[in-house]
């Protein structure tokens, strides 16, 4: 029996296109244990919402692991930004299918989440992982400018405009999304998801990075996940954490904290409460 993650069968819950995928999954996992002669292991992960994981073991004794990603604009081109990254800072792909956006993927041994060391150290480790990440790919490529996705968070935020606490803010948030994410020269392939639980331990090369979610776009956007998963460091210390880690990546601190300000302002969200509008208010320059 097809084990589905409890945050897995809510996120398809109400999507038709993920409704679809779900009911279709126990088939398109048959399909490929059978295509790729795989021996599956499936894994009930708590943290599992965007896509099916098992571990996996080839016919050669090679281990693996098994994605199959939902329907999802964010990750639609994980696929594609595996490939360019080759291994580079971030798992090896070993096959996949795009129509089923189905991925063999090497399994990071002994796979311990970077989340498990201190925060400052997770700071040194994850810039040191963007800074290979970091790459311009060569036109033609399939990858999608930074403000396609901040477009479709702003759709989303004016959608929720009668629960606004702060229209004033918001709106802010919203311009310094437009502005920021304006096409320059030196935008790069960004993972635009990596934080300390998308990063784990690897005998290949110590630490791998997992789950990218490409765009091409600001460096500064990419620091902006691993501090909003530190929410507590930087409400102690604003300044002095957004300028570490800013120093380790070798970006301006002002962008950061420019990019903070309009995640904590205006990204889409469930609730809008006075604690997220004092989260964003500290973020003003």
């Amino acid at each position: 029996m097809l084990i589905v993650p409890e945050r897995l069968a809510v996120a398809c819950r109400d999507v038709p296109e993920r409704s679809e995928w779900l009911a279709r999954l126990p088939d398109t996992v048959r399909g490929l244990e059978v295509g790729w002669s795989l021996a599956l292991t499936p894994l009930d992960s708590a943290d599992a919402s965007c896509s099916w994981v098992a571990f996996a073991q080839l016919r050669d004794g090679t281990r693996a692991v098994l994605k199959l990603g939902i329907p999802h604009m964010e990750a639609e081109h994980e696929i594609h930004g595996l490939r360019f990254w080759n291994g580079d800072g971030i798992i090896r792909l070993l096959d996949a299918d795009e129509d089923l956006n189905a991925m063999l993927l090497e399994r990071c041994e002994p796979g311990t989440p970077l989340r498990a060391v201190p925060e400052e150290e997770q700071d040194v480790v994850i810039a040191r992982l963007l800074r290979r990440l970091w790459q311009k790919p060569r036109p033609p490529h399939p990858f999608r400018p930074l403000s396609s996705m901040l477009g479709y968070w702003a759709s989303e935020t004016r959608a929720s405009a009668d629960k606004w606490l702060d229209r004033g803010l918001v709106d802010d948030g919203l311009r310094v999304f437009e502005e920021l994410s304006r096409p320059s020269d030196d935008d790069v392939l960004l993972a635009t998801d990596l934080h300390a639980g998308n990063v784990l331990r690897a005998q290949r090369d110590g630490w791998l990075a997992i789950d990218p979610k490409p765009f091409v776009g600001d460096r500064a956007y990419d620091a902006t996940q691993h501090l909003l998963n530190c929410t507590p460091r930087v409400i102690a210390s604003i300044d002095s954490t957004i300028s570490r880690f800013a120093d380790l990546l070798e970006i301006e601190v002002e962008r950061v904290r420019l990019w903070m300000f309009a995640r904590a302002a205006a990204e889409p969200r469930d609730v809008w409460n006075e604690e997220s509008v004092a989260f964003a208010k500290a973020f003003r320059i």
